[in-house]
């Protein structure tokens, strides 16, 4: 499979860590969000990524397809035998709503309509659900990873960037915790490695490229 990503997009995070997760190869295309390759825009013209370009033709364009797609096939860790139900309906409060807050936060010059401050606090009601649930465990529903924690975690982790020394005063020590060894687990670190921009004509690229198993 062929996938079009953006190495700091959070969606296209994501999907790269299930894939990893999942223990799948892709062949992958690091692309520039301000130049994007006609190729990927020929098969996915909304021109987002991630993109999945499958080997049999077809083609996956939304980060949580990409997901289901990776993880409904090869599973070692374990990521889907958790509460689907719940996972989805946490999954949908970060892509629906946190995600909202998040861009005005970050983009808060673009949004005069409030302040930066507003939308951070907007932003913390989803952040105190997930420290109310890692409160009761290691990780969002229970004890060993799920797909909630690959999905929402990238969007914590930008929400937190935005300012980083303001972000570990909150009062959420159980979720600077998570994040913390987010930041510090191999699977992102694999997830985050960094690749040229691709070419035309460039070498065939494989994602990812240490399969080590991952604990």
């Amino acid at each position: 499979p062929l996938l079009y990503s953006f190495r700091r997009r959070p969606y296209a995070m994501r999907a790269r860590l299930a894939i990893v997760f999942a223990g799948w190869q892709v062949e992958l295309r690091e692309i520039e969000l301000r130049d994007k390759p006609q190729q990927m825009l020929a098969i996915s013209p909304k021109g987002t990524v991630p993109v999945l370009q499958l080997e049999q033709g077809g083609v996956i364009e939304e980060s949580r397809e990409i997901m289901q797609w990776a993880l409904e096939r090869i599973d070692p860790s374990g990521l889907h035998t958790t509460d689907l139900a719940a996972a989805n309906a946490l999954i949908e409060l970060n892509d629906n709503q946190f995600k909202h807050w998040l861009d005005r936060y970050k983009y808060a010059d673009r949004y005069p309509e409030h302040s930066q401050l507003e939308y951070r606090q907007h932003g913390e009601v989803f952040l105190q659900q997930l420290e109310q649930l890692l409160s009761k465990n290691k990780y969002l529903l229970g004890a060993t990873v799920s797909v909630a924690d690959i999905a929402v975690m990238p969007f914590v982790r930008q929400f937190a960037h935005v300012d980083r020394s303001l972000f570990y005063t909150l009062p959420y020590p159980n979720l600077h915790q998570w994040l913390q060894e987010w930041l510090e687990h191999p699977a992102l670190l694999q997830t985050m490695v960094k690749y040229p921009v691709w070419q035309v004509g460039d070498k065939a690229v494989k994602f990812p490229q240490d399969s080590k198993e991952l604990n």
